[in-house]
This record gives structure tokens, sequence and C-alpha cells, in this order.
């Protein structure tokens, strides 16, 4: 008898919402073939992205366009595999990197950091495609922009390290996100007021999955600049602020 895939078809017609495994149907017992297979290739292209690395000529080559100095940082994690087993270091700013930052002190409203996180592949393929839609809003808004800082082997809290050191009153912070089974190429947008060394997740707001299969470019960069706007008019960010922004003008 001829095995054949069932779908339940309560969620088949889900599926083109997302891009999440589900209904991927059965042959008997397993999973399909097909499925299989894929799932694998998922798991692959997620482990290929952790080990991915910053594209540091191809991305000072397109940042050098906005004008701004372009700065190579490093954290205090020395290679991947330090990086995967201590994530504290990733946190810290390597000492002999921190003479750059005293040479680029500007009392900047935004500093913009770029860090590899778990995914260099995420920042690679989409932090210039939202800053250029971002930094000419920033600029319209009569606020300032720092250096750019490109950082290897960083983790989110990287970011107040290095805008305390530029004296930044609020920081924009791009990470690779950790790679999903659906995505390996996710960047988030960490944003910051007052960043200063010590602080926790709650100071912060994220803005997730920005990738040209996820939240666009466009959408992404109109979420950033509603929470800037609101976090220098309020003057915190983090739990306290919430993106409203799609309540204005809502009776």
């Amino acid at each position: 008898m001829k095995n054949e895939i069932e779908i339940p078809q309560q969620l088949s017609a889900l599926r083109e919402f997302t891009a999440a495994r589900i209904a991927i149907g059965r042959a008997g017992n397993s999973i399909p073939l097909k499925q299989s297979m894929e799932f694998k290739l998922a798991h692959a292209h997620a482990r290929d992205a952790v080990y991915s690395t910053l594209d540091i000529d191809g991305l000072f080559t397109r940042l050098e366009v906005f004008g701004f100095p372009v700065l190579h940082l490093h954290s205090q994690a020395a290679n991947r595999h330090k990086y995967l087993k201590r994530p504290d270091l990733g946190r810290l700013l390597n000492d002999d990197y921190k003479e750059r930052l005293n040479c680029n002190v500007t009392n900047p409203d935004i500093a913009i950091i770029i860090a590899d996180g778990l995914s260099a592949e995420a920042v690679n393929g989409n932090a210039y495609s939202l800053l250029k839609i971002l930094i000419p809003k920033l600029l319209d808004a009569k606020l300032t922009v720092g250096p750019i800082c490109l950082v290897e082997h960083g983790r989110v809290a990287i970011g107040d390290d290095i805008a305390s050191g530029l004296k930044a009153r609020f920081s924009i912070l791009l990470i690779g996100e950790r790679p999903g089974l659906s995505a390996a190429d996710s960047m988030g947008a960490y944003l910051t007021y007052n960043p200063q060394p010590g602080l926790t997740d709650e100071s912060r707001n994220c803005i997730s999955n920005i990738r040209k299969h996820g939240l666009s470019y466009k959408h992404a960069a109109d979420k950033i600049f509603y929470l800037v706007s609101e976090s220098f008019r309020r003057k915190l960010s983090g739990v306290g602020l919430k993106d409203n922004a799609g309540l204005l003008g809502e009776s």
C-alpha cells in the first residue's frame, strides 16, 4: 500500500502566513523525507550563522557613504570559541580598543553600534539597508550621530560600554539574533537611553526579526525612529517605554 503524506487541514491554511514548520504532514508515523531533509538543512544554516564573521571591509565601504567615522572594535572575547563559552566577555570592550573611542568622543545624541552577535550573516546582509533609511530620519530630526562602531564578538550589553565611552545620549545597537530553524539571518535592534555600563535588559527596547523576509527595513526604521523620539521626549527607555506608534491618531 502506497504511503500518503497526510497534512492536517485545519493548519494547512496557516502556512501562507509563516515560515515556521507547521502542517508539514506525515508519512505513516514519520516526518516526510523532504521535510526531514529541509529541517537538517535549516539546522546546518543555523550552525553556519553562529560561526559566520563580520564582513569588515564590505561594511566599511558601505557605511562610509554616510559621512561618519567608522570604528573597528573588539570585545574581550578573543575568538569565537571564547565568545560562545564566556558570554560575559562579549559584553565588554577590549581595553586595547578603548583608545579608538577616546579619539572620537563627540558627545553625540546617537551612537550606532553594529555587532555580530550570534549571526554576523544577519548584520552583513541587513545593517546597511536599515541604516540607509534610518540615518536620514535621525538627521532630519536634528539629532547628531557619532562614529559608527563595528564590533567583533559582541553581545548586546557591549553597546552600553561603547556608547558611554563616546558620551552618547542614546545607543542603537544592531546585532545578529540567535538563528532559528526558519531564519538564520535575523537582525535585532536594541535601543537604550542614557547608556551606561551595568544596565540590564529592562533598560532597553528591542525590535526583532529585521530582514528581507521578516520585518521590513522601512517598518523597522519607522519603529526605531518613533522609539528614539519618544525616548528623548520622556527621558527613558526599556519597560517604561511602549511602542504605541500604531495607536497614534486613534480615538
